[in-house]
């Protein structure tokens, strides 16, 4: 793989670049090597390097009208916002996402290609699982306020880490899964290391709304066979052994949810951002507004000196650009969910194929792990979902199109 990568293209080797700057953030990290943009060097070193990659095409789906469309109803709500500057200072919040999914789709085209592309990912999400539960480990599994903490950037507050980390695991323990045949038993155990980091960064991060997540994803996983007794007794278990590592305090987090003053307030923004979806559902009250809609209107339902945004995906695109973006939002993460579990239902078996049968199934774990937890946090222009379509597209350009032929080819012969 590393003799494949020192062959590929420029475009690539940038694409693969920005996706290990923005998940590791070495500039961070160390602030002598923030001396340079280098995240926005490596997008334009990759929208450059696709003029001369001869293999690059662009690819059509069905996705890339919905997120065009999106993209349009973030213009009109900004054009049409309670106070347009703030939209329009927050534009490059998406359409920069849409920029790096569109290369990322054109540019990872080849089976080779994508694995060294989910190898990068994970390997860089588990530097960060590896060293935070070893630092949960090491304070003797200890609650703190503020959880588990990334590097600055977008994983740095413990919620958004632990979304991370919903997205990641599920996608590691299927390569564990995918590769087990392959590997040594040795290397076998440190591919379990990441979903094992994982879901401990999980319990560790003090994010209710993603330690329901994660037991969402584990009913989902074994939701056909969570009846017969081996099953039930090993889910048991698991659910026992993960609740008696989480400390006290965060059980006691559990207990008063709902009644504590950040979940009634949260509750008054879900309410309130229900109450501006219906007073302005065409537009919303524009692309980032809420927070300034908010404080100009209901302010006798804040708890705290200054309002936040609402702390949920589809109230949070509802509020700010209306129900058809909303809708829009909806239909890309349905339609997604619903082609990944079509491919996976005809992939046909081969040895090509050892490797994305496992992993089709698990990247919807991942989907439902980030719109479970999105109930909780405001994170729609995070990285999460829109890697997550980039990764779901190149599957249907790369296995996709010659599975489901084979599919239908097989039901003619039959």
């Amino acid at each position: 793989m590393w003799r494949y990568f020192k062959s590929e293209s420029f475009a690539f080797w940038m694409i693969c670049l920005y996706l290990f700057l923005e998940y590791v953030r070495p500039q961070s990290i160390i602030p002598e090597l923030d001396f340079l943009p280098w995240t926005q060097l490596a997008v334009l070193g990759s929208l450059a390097g696709c003029f001369i990659d001869k293999t690059v095409k662009w690819t059509s789906t069905r996705l890339n009208l919905l997120l065009f469309l999106f993209f349009i109803l973030i213009l009109i709500s900004s054009a049409f916002a309670f106070d347009s500057s703030i939209s329009y200072r927050y534009l490059e919040n998406f359409y920069t996402w849409l920029i790096i999914y569109l290369l990322v789709i054109n540019i990872v085209n080849s089976k080779n290609r994508f694995f060294i592309f989910i190898c990068i990912f994970l390997l860089a999400s588990f530097k960060l699982s590896l060293s935070l539960s070893i630092t949960w480990a090491m304070r003797g599994f200890a609650f703190t306020g503020w959880g588990l903490s990334g590097p600055p950037g977008f994983f740095q507050n413990s919620g958004e880490l632990a979304i991370q980390m919903l997205v990641y695991w599920p996608v590691a323990f299927a390569i564990a899964i995918a590769l087990k045949s392959y590997v040594t038993r040795i290397k076998y155990y440190i591919l379990l290391l990441m979903p094992i980091t994982g879901i401990m960064v999980i319990l560790g991060a003090s994010s209710r709304g993603a330690q329901l997540a994660l037991f969402v994803q584990l009913i989902l996983l074994n939701f056909r066979s969570i009846f017969k007794v081996k099953v039930l007794v090993a889910f048991s278990i698991i659910l026992f052994s993960l609740w008696n590592i989480l400390p006290q305090e965060q059980k006691e987090r559990f207990q008063v949810a709902g009644d504590d003053r950040t979940s009634i307030q949260r509750l008054f923004y879900w309410e309130n951002g229900y109450e501006m979806m219906k007073s302005h559902p065409v537009t919303g009250v524009g692309y980032f507004n809420f927070v300034k809609y908010y404080e100009s209107f209901f302010r006798e339902d804040l708890l705290y000196e200054r309002a936040e945004l609402p702390h949920n995906i589809f109230i949070q695109v509802g509020s700010e650009l209306g129900i058809f973006a909303l809708v829009v939002y909806i239909l890309s993460i349905v339609y997604v969910y619903l082609k990944t579990a079509q491919l996976r239902t005809r992939m046909i078996s081969s040895d090509d194929d050892y490797f994305y049968i496992p992993f089709l199934k698990y990247l919807n774990i991942s989907l439902v792990g980030f719109v479970v937890a999105g109930q909780f946090v405001s994170v729609v222009y995070y990285p999460f979902l829109w890697i997550h379509f980039s990764v779901f597209v190149c599957l249907i350009n790369i296995v996709g199109a010659t599975n489901i032929s084979k599919f239908r080819q097989g039901r003619r012969n039959g």
